[in-house]
C-alpha cells in the first residue's frame, strides 16, 4: 500500500506532467503557425510522451492501492520567440522537471518505500535524457544560424 504522503506527491507530479504536456502542445501549435512543421512535430511527440508519464504514474498509484487524481492544470504560455528561445525554454523546463522528480525520490526514501523509489528511478534516467536532448538542440540552433534552422526543423520532424 502506498502512503498518503507519497500518493499526494505523485498526484502533484501527474498534474505537473500534464502541464508539461500542454506546454509542449502550445509550442507545437506555435511552430506550426510559424511554418516550422518539423519543430511542431517534435513538440507534439513530446506532448504525448509527457501524457504517457502522467498515465504511467497514475497506473502505479492504483496498482499500489491508492487513488490517482487529476488536479486543475494551469494555463501555459502561448507566445514564443525564435526557435532558439523556445528550445532554451524547453531546456530550462526539463531541468525544473528533473528537480521535481528528484524531490519525489526523496519523499519515497523518507517513506521507506523502496518499490516507489525503484519506479521513480526510471523517470530520473529519462529526465537525464530529456535534458541532454533539449540542450543538444539548443547548442545546434546556436551554431547553425538563421538559415540552418530549416535543416534542424527537417531533422526534428523525423523523430520517431
Amino acid at each position: 500500500m502506498i502512503s498518503e504522503k507519497l500518493q499526494n506527491a505523485i498526484n502533484e507530479q501527474i498534474t505537473a506532467e500534464m502541464w508539461s504536456a500542454n506546454l509542449y502542445l502550445a509550442m507545437s501549435f506555435y511552430f506550426e503557425k510559424e511554418g516550422f512543421s518539423g519543430f511542431a512535430s517534435w513538440m507534439k511527440k513530446q506532448y504525448f510522451e509527457e501524457m504517457q508519464h502522467a498515465c504511467t504514474m497514475a497506473d502505479y498509484i492504483v496498482k499500489r492501492g491508492g487513488t490517482a487524481k487529476v488536479d486543475k492544470i494551469d494555463v501555459v504560455p502561448n507566445g514564443w520567440g525564435t526557435p532558439l528561445e523556445v528550445f532554451e525554454h524547453v531546456y530550462k523546463h526539463e531541468c525544473h522537471v528533473s528537480k521535481l522528480i528528484d524531490s519525489l525520490v526523496d519523499v519515497a526514501a523518507a517513506e521507506k518505500d523502496k518499490a516507489t523509489q525503484d519506479f521513480l528511478w526510471g523517470f530520473v534516467r529519462e529526465q537525464v535524457e530529456e535534458e541532454a536532448t533539449a540542450l543538444e538542440i539548443v547548442e545546434k540552433l546556436k551554431k547553425v544560424g538563421e538559415t540552418g534552422i530549416f535543416i534542424i526543423d527537417s531533422q526534428l520532424g523525423q523523430r520517431k
